[in-house]
């Protein structure tokens, strides 16, 4: 694992059309598969929990992107030579590990708005590395695109749900969430930079090409 101070890590993950992928590459894309696949699977549960009609038809259609954005990273991987691989050790599984199991609506809710943060966050670094292939920062807009949109309508719901009473419950309840997501990804992070020698927390100055 490298260390602060330490040289940078060497060139990293590549693809070179109808040359060799690093395998490295695909394994990244794997992780985004995985993490969208669990965010469809946690709105599901909500879908099966609320009654509300308006957040019905947005569940639903976020529960549609969310599908499409794993489709994406699909064929990505696919296009790129790779297969699907079973990720045991994503994002959201850590950060389940963490949390334990939700309870209720306000928790189901939150952890959502939690995952969708991390998502954005995690795309919009990725797309600021300066040698992103085309047709993957096609896809990294394409899902970042919706993640902003999926943060905000959920956000506003759950404060609606809670209530004028349940408003500092809810900003508790994302504060705590928002701490334990810190912790988990600069695991994730850590763990990237061991694995994968590099990670998209380096930022541009440092990115791996991927071209």
């Amino acid at each position: 694992m490298r260390v602060a101070g330490s040289p940078a890590p060497p060139a990293g993950p590549t693809s070179m059309g109808d040359s060799t992928t690093d395998p490295r590459l695909l394994r990244l894309f794997n992780y985004y598969r995985d993490a969208e696949l669990r965010g469809a699977g946690l709105l599901m549960k909500i879908l099966q929990r609320i009654d509300d009609p308006d957040a019905q038809v947005k569940l639903t259609k976020q529960l549609e992107e969310e599908l499409h954005h794993a489709w994406l990273w699909t064929k990505r991987i696919t296009d790129l030579g790779g297969m699907p691989e079973p990720v045991d050790d994503g994002y959201q599984r850590r950060l389940g590990k963490e949390l334990g199991i939700p309870r209720g609506f306000e928790q189901l809710f939150a952890l959502t708005i939690v995952v969708e943060e991390r998502a954005l966050k995690r795309y919009e670094a990725h797309a600021a590395w300066p040698a992103v292939d085309a047709e993957t920062r096609a896809v990294l807009h394409e899902v970042t695109k919706d993640e902003k949109w999926h943060t905000a309508w959920i956000e506003k719901k759950l404060h609606a749900l809670a209530g004028p009473a349940g408003a500092e419950r809810v900003e508790r309840l994302l504060a705590h969430y928002r701490a334990v997501d810190a912790r988990v990804f600069a695991e994730l992070e850590a763990k990237e930079r061991e694995v994968f020698g590099f990670s998209v927390a380096d930022g541009p100055a440092r990115a791996v090409a991927a071209s």
